[in-house]
């Protein structure tokens, strides 16, 4: 019986470090990477994560963020022309070969940054939306502390530069791939294109020019849809690999590989386990949480909605057919009530404990009941006798 208990006692401290040890080690070559769950941010696996790297390419993630803001302002249509500076031309590296003077539309320029990696075409639209490359830097580093990107600095808006000063994570890309993707999927339509001709058009002519994308894991990797590659001698190669599968997104970064093989197949590497490991649930029954009584308001009952959508990561296999859902609203409440203000909450368990909630919010405002509106009411009972 000694024996017995000795070995389930050394089983139960052995088991548990074997399943995290093969849970985490992913024998990865490259020195800084995450894996993370798009829709609930959720960190499925790291390593040298918050390390500052040089992004090279992948800095364009930020400046196409930047450029779709505008797009959702208003301030910007993906039909309006872009003329190319001779600062903009100057640009070495990746490019599409814009002439100084050439027009091309925001759509094309989106293309030719996301596909192709164009610098020339980044920096065209940086100063068509600043003024200047270094307005639109000073912006993205603005919208880098917004997102929480604490390790992040931005000096042009390509990623071409060599200067130390220019520097992000593996965690920081994540959070703006995150942002790009979730805020404006249609990226999505962009930078799933595998070729696709341009056409320039310039004093000394017209031409055809072919956009291929750097990306390989569009063709290699099943259910890849993005998102932005890079490399320099400086940053060696990176990745933000973003792929799709049973309604899971998953967001794959990798930097400093040593070679694009190696980029590539550690980003493949990291979504074969979060593919492998994860299950979503997703609230689809939120269209009317109920009513609540108004006291003294000018409406007798005021609709709530859900603020937002629920969603749980699992990667424990857990049985998500048994989550349960209680609704928690009060009986009766005083007028005045205001449109948007918190009315209660959803409460979210499994297994008997909280995996989560969400506010529920009035869909309506309700003014308190005055003099008239009251004597209205006692002459509209009077008359239904």
């Amino acid at each position: 019986m000694k024996k017995f208990l000795i070995v389930l006692l050394t089983l139960a401290m052995i088991l548990p470090s074997m399943s995290i040890t093969a849970k985490a080690d992913l024998e990865l070559a490259s020195p800084s990477v995450i894996l993370m769950e798009s829709s609930t941010g959720q960190i499925l696996y790291g390593q040298n994560a918050d390390e500052q790297r040089s992004p090279a390419s992948i800095t364009k993630i930020m400046t196409l963020i930047l450029i779709f803001d505008e797009l959702d302002k208003g301030n910007l249509e993906l039909t309006d022309q872009v003329t190319t500076s001779a600062h903009a031309k100057s640009m070495g590296g990746s490019q599409v070969f814009l002439e100084e003077g050439e027009q091309q539309t925001v759509e094309t320029m989106i293309k030719c940054i996301v596909i192709a990696s164009g610098n020339d075409a980044s920096v065209a639209m940086a100063e068509h939306i600043a003024g200047s490359e270094a307005e639109f830097v000073s912006r993205m580093n603005t919208r880098a502390k917004e997102l929480g990107m604490n390790d992040t600095n931005f000096e042009d808006c390509c990623g071409l530069t060599d200067s130390t000063n220019h520097y992000t994570t593996a965690h920081d890309v994540a959070l703006m791939s995150r942002e790009l993707v979730t805020h404006y999927p249609q990226v999505l339509n962009y930078s799933s294109i595998w070729m696709e001709d341009i056409t320039h058009v310039t004093k000394q002519g017209t031409k055809p020019f072919t956009l291929s994308n750097t990306n390989k894991l569009i063709r290699g990797y099943e259910g890849c849809v993005g998102l932005k590659t890079g490399s320099t001698s400086l940053a060696k190669y990176c990745v933000s690999a973003v792929a799709e599968r049973g309604g899971i997104q998953l967001i794959s970064v990798v930097m400093g590989a040593p070679d694009y093989k190696v980029r590539f197949a550690d980003a493949a590497s990291m979504l074969n386990y979060g593919f492998g490991i994860c299950n979503l649930y997703v609230d689809e029954n939120q269209e009317n949480p109920g009513e609540i009584t108004v006291k003294g308001g000018t409406e007798k009952q005021v609709g709530c909605t859900y603020e937002g959508e629920f969603r749980y990561l699992d990667t424990e296999g857990k049985p998500l057919d048994q989550i349960e859902k209680a609704v928690e609203l009060p009986e009766h409440i005083k007028a005045p009530v205001k449109k948007g203000d918190v009315a209660g909450k959803a409460v979210y368990t499994l297994e008997g404990k909280e995996i989560g909630q969400v506010n529920l919010l009035y869909e309506a405002s309700v003014e308190k009941a005055g003099y008239l509106h009251c004597l209205g009411e006692v002459w509209q009972s009077f008359l239904a006798f």
